[in-house]
């Protein structure tokens, strides 16, 4: 009950004060922290918007977060069966310098803090790839009490590519659709997550509860 209160005291003042809590905590961890939530970007209008979601569709920067078999998918679209380097999607090490999330296979609660703060390290505007089926559903750990069963209750989810597992051919069809919808404006995970910044976050704190890490003290 104590941490059903706090938590509804924090989202009181993001919701009423647009800042998050940060009591308790030392000076020398304050900045460590950050209390200003994100910012919604609205975009440009016109035929600039346009170029700009032309140039961000042709070129992919993908975070691979492989958190079990889902992740084996991925390393075929490198070879040159497949290239996926001449669609203009590359691999990149960290989230500050990636604009495509991919989440392959299940998300576990133990993970999930990994995931919510990768994605929150990425610089926008950002997409998110769900990769098999137990991003949608848990697949066949659908019942077990340690998997994230709706990613997008957690970070938002531009496309599914269901399968267990996708074939590469899958992926570049997800990625095509992708930058189809990029190209149409239809891609502001973003500012999705910047709106409804309580209830992703309420809904992470229902299952991370051990939060240790900097960023956001929430």
């Amino acid at each position: 009950m104590e941490t059903d209160a706090v938590a509804a005291e924090q989202i009181r003042l993001f919701t009423e004060e647009g800042r998050l809590a940060n009591d308790g905590l030392a000076d020398s961890d304050r900045p460590n922290f950050c209390d200003q939530p994100p910012e919604v970007i609205k975009p440009f209008k016109g035929a600039w918007e346009k170029f700009l979601n032309w140039a961000r569709s042709e070129s992919l920067w993908i975070l691979g977060f492989g958190t079990g078999c889902g992740a084996i998918e991925l390393r075929p679209l490198m070879t040159s069966r497949f290239d996926m380097y001449r669609f203009g999607i590359q691999p990149r090490p960290t989230p500050r310098q990636s604009s495509v999330f991919i989440i392959g296979g299940y998300a576990s609660v133990k993970t999930m803090k990994r995931i919510v703060r990768s994605y929150e390290q990425m610089q926008g505007p950002k997409f998110v790839i769900g990769l098999g089926s137990c991003t949608i559903n848990g697949g066949m750990y659908w019942d077990s009490y340690n998997t994230v069963n709706r990613l997008d209750h957690y970070i938002p989810v531009d496309i599914y590519i269901a399968g267990c597992m996708p074939r590469p051919e899958a992926l570049l069809a997800g990625f095509q659709k992708l930058k189809r919808m990029i190209k149409e404006g239809r891609c502001e995970g973003a500012n999705k997550y910047a709106e409804n910044f309580a209830w992703y976050k309420a809904n992470q704190k229902r299952i991370i509860k051990d939060w240790n890490m900097p960023d956001y003290n929430w």
